[in-house]
């Protein structure tokens, strides 16, 4: 999918040092798991407007291309969620894809988007 100005890669601010609330580290593990499960490229979680969790792993098939971070936000959609509070995902990348960006900025202009390594290191957060 070539860049365009809604689905460029957004790059996490770095903090120093990375301290979440255990509710977004909560999202890490998720997202860990859901990656782990699988072996996919990346994982991702978010967290509802009621404290829900949904986690997904990054979907490549002949016919469906889907982010982690898409596909949690389209599971929380379906359950029912209107906005999110956070979201995190783990991936190898140093950069946000733009397109699991937009899909979150759709349900939450100002939710934190966490972005950690394989081993869970937090390498900063999107706020934007």
């Amino acid at each position: 999918m070539p860049d365009s100005p809604a689905v460029r890669a957004a790059r996490p601010t770095p903090s120093d040092p990375v301290v979440l609330s255990a509710e977004d580290g909560k999202l890490v593990v998720l997202a860990r798991g859901a990656r782990g499960r699988v072996g996919a490229v990346e994982g991702a979680a978010v967290r509802d407007q009621d404290g829900r969790t949904y986690a997904a792993a990054s979907v490549s098939l002949p016919s469906l291309t889907i982010t982690a971070l898409q596909l949690a936000v389209a599971s929380a959609v379906a359950a029912g969620a209107t906005r999110l509070e956070a979201a995190a995902v783990v991936t190898e990348a140093s950069t946000l894809d733009g397109a699991g960006h937009a899909t979150v900025r759709d349900l939450a202009a100002d939710a934190p988007i966490h972005v950690a390594a394989p081993d869970g290191t937090v390498l900063g957060t999107v706020v934007e």
